[in-house]
């Protein structure tokens, strides 16, 4: 689990980047979380916004794409999700 200090961190850090994944009225399909897991690996932080056309709870997505994903959540604000993953290969961020 992170800190409050970590996330108060990663948020920062995530501010500045755009949503690269989208989760429409399909929902959380299979093929997004292995997407998501992957580019993780790469980038360790990124946003997931929430269409309007879904109408699933947004904290009940963002624990199925963390979870699928082995990915904490960091935040779930708006519609916007924010997930890390510490890589494996590809580690930049220092958690403080």
């Amino acid at each position: 689990m992170l800190t409050g200090k970590q996330k108060r961190f990663l948020r920062a850090k995530a501010h500045h980047l755009n949503p690269i994944f989208q989760v429409g009225k399909t929902g959380v399909t299979d093929n997004m979380i292995q997407q998501i897991a992957d580019v993780l690996e790469k980038r360790e932080l990124i946003k997931v916004s929430i269409l309007q056309n879904n109408f699933d709870d947004k904290h009940e997505v963002a624990e199925q794409l963390a979870n699928g994903a082995q990915a904490h959540i960091v935040q779930v604000i708006g519609n916007t999700i924010i997930l890390y993953k510490e890589s494996k290969e590809h580690k930049e961020i220092q958690l403080p």
